[in-house]
């Protein structure tokens, strides 16, 4: 077991290098685009970014999510899985061409930018999951420090020198990750291991059956995660589109404990999955999990109205009341994934689909509720509802093939602090919150002290002993 968990500890630190260097960086980025795109131009962009995420996996079939859990399956020969899968994004990309010679023939620059954007995120997509799959995680790693940095480069000059507004916001996403392909390509050997390569048909028709699921899974996500910002560009109109997409940058500092954990959780998922003891390693893991989440979303609670004071313009301030139900969404959203890993180890993707479904179909008539009533607040606490509801229905669902003991004390203890943190934010105002919200953020270290404290506490004992 302890093996088990260090090999999981070591990929997520590899895993965190890449992805603090690069969403960090990102998060930086937020001052630049808040000066030089207006409040309208910024919801443009993360609407133009949003629909990009739609239709991914749409035009691919979800291919790319097949990649990772055949590649690592013994039963399969990787190149060959590469290679088909490579062949079918090739068809997909050949297709979208198509729209951009229409798109040339009506002189419309964002939509010809907009798809030559979403064929470059195909084998974005494709070749990241490849290189992870047969454990190649620094290249992973470096490629995402690679990808930010070279965005932020472009951004500052199309953005900043050129002032090219959206239009320099998608040639340096383009630009960025072209480079990015390229460098997944030599660093994956990707050329040699598709050569002398067949196309198998019934390997990519397995492949289909696998991925295929996954397309209205994740439109069905899209509509949880995303459909908001249609919402309330119909309902209240694109300059609060923008507010709200600078809102949901704080919670994307929470998102960078998941998607460190998670790429990593996927390998180690799948790995232990045919092993005696997986329920209760799973049940460990989701506790860790459940645990540093709580602690990273009670540290951005304490420091949210100082951080927002520093990196945005005044006309983006008022985005920080939106934040705290959208870091709880991001939450829900995290642990309801980690119970997804299950579906997707158990290649029974049919359940993601299924669960997600319920999660879009409350999160949307939510939208229709309470953003006419409550505006933006309504949006995130509509996402963090449905997120809840899909975290209860797979953890229920999912016990027919792994069981999950979960920690009901320290789950309710989380939830109350929590919203006891919420109440002094908005109630309590100057030195009195800050004070408060520190004493309320060490009770909850304390009390998940297990994941941070006692590993502490336990390397310095070592090194300790080591010294002497």
């Amino acid at each position: 077991m302890e093996s088990k968990v260090k090999k999981l500890i070591n990929n997520s630190i590899i895993f965190a290098i890449g992805n603090f260097g690069s969403k960090v960086l990102s998060f930086i980025m937020i001052p630049l685009y808040t000066y030089s795109l207006t409040t309208t131009e910024y919801g443009q962009v993360d609407l133009l970014m949003t629909t990009v995420s739609l239709l991914l996996p749409v035009v691919t079939l979800s291919i790319y999510e097949a990649v990772l859990r055949f590649s690592m399956d013994k039963a399969y020969d990787p190149n060959r899985v590469l290679f088909n899968c490579l062949y079918l994004s090739l068809i997909s990309s050949g297709v979208l061409t198509i729209g951009i010679v229409i798109a040339m023939i009506f002189h419309s620059l964002i939509v010809v930018l907009f798809i030559i954007l979403l064929i470059v995120q195909i084998f974005q997509s494709l070749f990241s999951q490849y290189v992870r799959a047969i454990g190649k995680v620094k290249t992973f790693s470096a490629n995402g420090i690679l990808l930010t940095f070279l965005t932020a480069i472009l951004n500052i000059l199309l953005l900043v020198h050129v002032r090219m507004g959206v239009v320099g916001y998608l040639l340096s996403v383009i630009l960025a990750t072209l480079v990015s392909d390229l460098y997944l390509i030599v660093r994956g050997n990707i050329r040699k291991r598709i050569i002398n390569q067949k196309v198998d048909n019934k390997l990519n028709k397995e492949m289909l059956v696998y991925s295929m699921p996954l397309i209205p899974n994740a439109i069905a996500w899209w509509l949880t995660s995303t459909s908001s910002r249609y919402f309330i560009l119909f309902f209240i109109g694109a300059a609060a589109n923008g507010i709200y997409a600078i809102a949901n940058k704080i919670p994307t500092l929470l998102s960078v404990l998941n998607a460190i954990f998670f790429q990593s959780w996927q390998m180690s998922a799948i790995e232990e999955y045919d092993s005696k003891s997986k329920n209760e390693f799973y049940s460990k893991i989701f506790d860790y999990y459940f645990q540093f989440l709580f602690i990273g979303n009670s540290i951005l609670i304490v420091i949210l109205q100082p951080l927002m004071h520093k990196i945005v313009e005044k006309s983006y301030y008022s985005a920080w009341q939106y934040v705290p139900m959208l870091m709880i969404a991001v939450v829900y959203s995290s642990l309801s994934g980690f119970l997804g890993t299950n579906y997707t180890v158990a290649k029974r993707t049919q359940g993601i689909f299924l669960t997600t479904i319920y999660g879009a179909i409350i999160n949307v008539v939510l939208n229709l509720i309470l953003i006419p009533v409550m505006g933006l607040q309504g949006a995130g606490i509509g996402s963090a509802i449905s997120y809840l509801t899909v975290l209860i229905i797979r953890f229920y669902n999912t016990k027919k093939f792994i069981r999950i003991n979960l920690n009901y004390k320290n789950i309710i203890f989380n939830h109350v602090a929590w919203g006891a943190q919420l109440v002094v934010l908005y109630v309590v105002s100057g030195v009195n919150q800050y004070v408060i919200q520190g004493i309320l953020f060490v009770v909850v270290l304390i009390v998940n002290r297990r994941i941070i404290i006692k590993p502490m506490y336990n390397l310095i004992s070592k090194k300790s002993r080591k010294d002497n």
